[in-house]
Formats: structure tokens, C-alpha cells, sequence
């Protein structure tokens, strides 16, 4: 009987503690929610402003774009100045890297050229693959200047124009992945701006 009394008060203590370790959880969930969101949406905002670095005009509201052959959709920021389109930043990403899925920025103009790169999310190997960050390497700056419809964005051991990370290929394949995923979105928005006569594509 005493067993039976000692085995429903273990229970019953366990019972009480997950219940007040889950309710913690909860609490702690809600209370760093909104921080965490605001965090990322002021890294995703200066991001965008670092890739197209000479556009001040107006950035309109994100449009979703899912591209052929993908799940996940890319996240389009078109930039204006006098009504016209002149520029895209691009929230791209690729489910290829050493440690899987990172996403990247990328700002173009209209004529396709790459004005900048800007790491959003990633988890690659410390010392090796984070090199992908300016910050850590000059890996990234390779892209700027380069339009898409001339340049190869494939590592040179794949026959491209971009030197990969001593060490770190997979990283350096997979940064490139994301940059053409953005190229294609930019391209195709562009193409649909065009078709559709949203506002006239600014060249200047």
C-alpha cells in the first residue's frame, strides 16, 4: 500500500513539474516572440539597404515568388524612384549548404547586374563554410558588378567565374545556388513587370 502511495506521489510530483516546466516554456516563448521577430525584420531592412547601396528611392511592399522546380518561394523587394522600377532586392536561399538551408539577400538592378550580397541565415561549419559571411571572407564580393546574362555563377571547378572557399566548396556551391535562384526571380519579375505594364522598368 505504501508502494502504491509513494509510486502515486512520484507521479504525481513529475506530473506537476513537466506541467510547470511546459507553462515556463510557454511564457518564455511569448515574451522573446515579438523581440526575435522585430531583430530579424531590422536585420532583413538593413540587409536590403546594404545590396542596393545606390538607390534611396521607395522600397514597395514584398512580393512572393515561387519559381519553377521549387517548394519555397523567394521574397521580391522592388525599389522605385520617380514611379519606376529600378532595382530588386532578394531574399533568396539553397538547401545545399555543408549544413543545409541558408538564405541570402542579393540587390540587382533591372539589366540584371549584381550590386551586392548580404548574409540573412546561416548554420555552416565555423572557420570554413561561415567564410559565405563578407564579414569573415572576401568570397562574397566576387558576385558585385557581375550580370547574370554574361557571367558563369558557378565555382571555377564547375566551370564558372567564382573562386570557392579553400576548403569549403560545398559552401561556396551552395552561395551560388541561392545568387542564380535570385537571378531568376529577378529576371522573372522584371518580365512579368513588362508584360503586365505594373509601372515602366527604369533603365537609367
Amino acid at each position: 500500500m505504501a508502494k502504491k502511495e509513494s509510486l502515486l506521489q512520484l507521479t504525481l510530483s513529475l506530473t506537476l513539474i513537466s506541467l510547470a516546466a511546459g507553462i515556463a516554456l510557454v511564457f518564455v516563448f511569448y515574451v522573446t516572440k515579438e523581440p526575435i521577430e522585430k531583430m530579424k525584420l531590422n536585420n532583413k531592412n538593413s540587409a536590403i539597404k546594404l545590396v542596393l547601396p545606390e538607390f534611396n528611392g521607395e522600397i514597395e511592399v514584398p512580393v512572393e515568388l515561387i519559381l519553377e522546380g521549387d517548394k519555397q518561394p523567394v521574397i521580391i523587394h522592388p525599389a522605385y524612384q520617380n514611379g519606376n522600377i529600378c532595382a530588386v532586392a532578394v531574399e533568396t536561399y539553397t538547401d545545399q549548404g555543408f549544413s543545409g538551408y541558408f538564405s541570402i539577400m542579393v540587390g540587382l538592378d533591372v539589366t540584371g547586374v549584381i550590386l551586392g550580397t548580404e548574409l540573412l541565415q546561416s548554420n555552416e561549419t565555423p572557420g570554413l563554410g561561415e567564410k559565405i559571411d563578407k564579414n569573415k571572407s572576401d568570397f562574397p564580393y566576387q558576385f558585385i558588378g557581375k550580370k547574370t546574362t554574361v557571367s558563369k555563377l558557378k565555382v571555377k571547378k564547375d566551370g564558372g567565374d567564382i573562386d570557392a572557399i579553400t576548403g569549403s566548396t560545398i559552401s561556396s556551391r551552395a552561395y551560388c545556388d541561392a545568387v542564380n535562384r535570385a537571378c531568376r526571380a529577378c529576371q522573372t519579375y522584371i518580365e512579368k513587370c513588362q508584360t503586365e505594364n505594373i509601372k515602366e522598368v527604369s533603365n537609367d
